[in-house]
């Protein structure tokens, strides 16, 4: 069994998948309504949108798409994106991607769990926390 997260946004998808597979390296799929078999069934105006979009960063993957024509977008909430870093290093450097032009609600910082914590939001609005264990126990 696998679990994965489904982000959904507002006509941002296909720029925050670019985004997130330069900052965290993978194979990215994009498809549009456009693409898709059911591309005449979609008012020309949505088929830009993106209907799905994976990455694919050694069998974890990260998936999303775009609202669906006529349903509202509530945004992305009572969740957050969780990345286990490799390093401090790597903790840092995703850190100083997804934190820009987005907001942080705690720095990245030593914790009692974590040589690095961090927790943010991107701006294209996904929730983040980014962790480093280090020698500390991972929780």
């Amino acid at each position: 069994m696998h679990i994965h997260a489904y982000l959904i946004f507002d006509g941002q998808c296909a720029d925050a998948f670019r985004f997130y597979a330069e900052v965290l390296g993978g194979e990215l799929m994009v498809m549009t309504f456009g693409d898709s078999p059911v591309c005449d069934d979609v008012a020309p105006e949505h088929r830009n949108r993106t209907m799905h979009a994976s990455l694919n960063r050694d069998g974890q993957l990260l998936m999303g798409s775009d609202t669906m024509p006529g349903h509202p977008y509530e945004g992305i909430k009572g969740c957050h994106i969780s990345i286990q870093a490799d390093d401090m290093a790597h903790a840092e450097r995703v850190y100083r991607a997804l934190s820009a032009q987005g907001s942080v609600e705690m720095e990245l910082q030593k914790t009692f769990w974590a040589e690095g914590f961090a927790m943010l939001t991107d701006r294209f609005g996904v929730p983040w926390m980014i962790n480093f264990s280090g020698d500390c126990q991972e929780s």
